[in-house]
């Protein structure tokens, strides 16, 4: 663990090689700041950077993320570093003190407002199980799966902070057995386990984003719930894919880890059969895998290990092919990995995988079995990666409590 003058342990979540970005506020004080995470404390850093007079205040000073988005890689690389000085030097502890909070006391808000929001399909694990619950009599992945990052736009006014109750949705499912279309709660509610990615500089309209640049327009990575209707989205997804079944709420992390954060977790990503087109090869000696575990936890009880280095599509071969038909990239985009899953049961990001299709029921601990979500349920899903020197890099957690329906 780098030095630092904060009494940190050496197995505290968010040491200084970690600095996560989020959106704080305190209970003596409404107003919604910039922090960056350091072990257990939550730096103001607005506060700081205008006390010493940093050049970026003005970026850091506002509400949420956004401004600190919108300017750049340099100024992004210029902030961290600068935080990573303050913390590491003692002559800066009379500055940097008094504007540290206690984490365990602050609440945490949205970090950044949402533009539009990409969901993509990228762990070939979960695409085969997917194909094969479903699809036993065929091959497990479509056509097109291994020629390019499959996605779909979801909707972004519904994307909310972790801690937020998930209501669960209503509307239309059909079993093959009904005669018709039935209309109530979803009664297969599931979760998908996933890393999210948010857009800092933007794109112009009919420019494309190469593999290359990922690094430029990307600012840092979150943990993801898209929460899932399957009765729902089973019924509704001929011929256009996901609607309703996604639409009613998507779980983000509170705090975002920035890129610089995620140099020492990079991996070479699986080996690519057929090789892809070329806008979406690898730059060369440049991959962007990571090497990130997630865990999954079902009220408390541990369901799985999901290991993302295993992802078939990269973050940087998902964002080039988002631009590469032209589309723009605004500040505050984000895009989602899609469920996270290895070859293994217990490496399986959904329930859907998890009970096979609601077919093997998963046991807990006080001997209820779950095949889906129930009413009060709480999932929470946290990850970690390798940092620089054997430091841990902690990206927090995101969970959420299933609520009954409404009306």
């Amino acid at each position: 663990m780098p030095d630092t003058w904060l009494d940190i342990a050496p197995d505290a979540r968010f040491g200084p090689s970690c600095l996560p970005y989020g959106v704080f506020s305190t209970p003596d004080r409404s107003e919604r700041r910039v922090g960056v995470a350091i072990g257990g404390h939550v730096l103001d850093l607005g506060a700081a950077a205008r006390a010493l007079g940093a050049p970026f205040a003005g970026a850091v000073s506002g509400a949420s993320l956004d401004p600190l988005l919108a300017a750049g890689r340099p100024v992004w690389e210029q902030v961290r570093a600068a935080v990573q000085e303050w913390l590491a030097d003692p002559a800066r502890e009379g500055d940097i003190r008094p504007h540290l909070a206690d984490r365990a006391g602050v609440m945490l808000h949205l970090p950044f407002t949402v533009g539009d929001y990409v969901d993509f399909y990228s762990s070939e694990h979960h695409a085969s199980n997917v194909g094969r619950i479903f699809r036993p009599e065929q091959e497990p992945l479509t056509p097109n799966w291994k020629h390019l990052p499959i996605g779909y736009h979801g909707r972004a006014g519904t994307v909310v902070p972790s801690g937020t109750p998930v209501v669960r949705p209503v509307g239309q499912r059909k079993r093959p057995s009904d005669a018709a279309p039935l209309f109530g709660p979803s009664a297969r509610l599931d979760i998908e386990a996933e890393v999210g990615f948010v857009v800092g500089a933007p794109s112009a309209q009919g420019e494309r984003v190469p593999v290359a640049s990922f690094a430029d327009h990307v600012f840092g990575a979150f943990l993801v719930n898209d929460w899932s209707a399957r009765d729902l989205q089973a019924w509704e997804y001929v011929p256009l894919g996901p609607f309703l079944g996604k639409s009613f709420a998507t779980s983000v992390s509170p705090w975002v880890v920035p890129l610089q954060a995620l140099q020492a977790a990079r991996t070479a990503p699986p080996a690519r059969d057929p090789e892809p087109l070329e806008y979406l090869r690898d730059a060369e000696g440049d991959p962007w895998g990571l090497d990130i575990s997630l865990e999954v936890r079902l009220n408390g009880h541990l369901l799985s290990r999901p290991p993302f280095s295993g992802m078939y599509w990269t973050p940087a071969q998902q964002l080039a092919h988002m631009t590469v038909n032209g589309a723009s990239l605004r500040t505050g985009d984000f895009y989602a990995s899609g469920t996270v899953s290895g070859p293994g049961r217990e490496q399986c990001g959904s329930l859907l995988e998890l009970s096979w299709g609601g077919k093997e029921p998963v046991r807990l601990p006080d001997g209820t079995e779950r095949t889906f979500l129930e009413d009060g349920d709480t999932v929470a899903i946290t990850a970690t990666a390798p940092g620089p020197d054997g430091a841990v890099i902690d990206f927090g957690e995101v969970s959420g409590t299933v609520v009954p329906a409404r009306g």
